[in-house]
């Protein structure tokens, strides 16, 4: 039971170790950053509406519609690598079932376009 146990002891001080510097790096940054609360650091970023607002107020669709095409194109990206590296092993029907795939994926891109999920006007 012993020798299972020493096993472990590798596993452990690693987490000890991460979980050490982890915490070291969050007070670090809680004791030496500098508070300036400023107009332009509170205003809108990415969201499009303020940070301390109601939650319960009208949201645009367009962000949804942005979201879902990137985790769309992030997915095909995520297919294409393992792909691209397998290619030898999985011949010629691999190669065209990535092109239908990704025939699909060009359809769906281009009726997005088409409809104006791209435009931001």
């Amino acid at each position: 039971m012993k020798e299972l146990l020493l096993s472990y002891l590798p596993i452990a001080i690693f987490i000890g170790v991460a979980m050490a510097i982890g915490l070291a790096l969050m007070l670090s940054a809680f004791l030496i950053a500098i508070r300036r609360p400023d107009t332009e650091k509170l205003s809108a970023y990415e969201c499009g509406f303020d940070a301390f607002d109601d939650a319960r107020m009208n949201f645009d669709i367009r962000f949804y519609l942005v979201a879902i095409l990137f985790i769309i194109f992030d997915l095909e990206v995520a297919f294409l690598f393992p792909w691209a590296i397998s290619l030898k092993e999985v011949g010629v029907f691999g190669f065209w079932s990535m092109m239908v795939f990704l025939g699909i994926l060009t359809v769906g891109f281009v009726y997005e376009w088409r409809k104006g999920a791209l435009e931001w006007d």
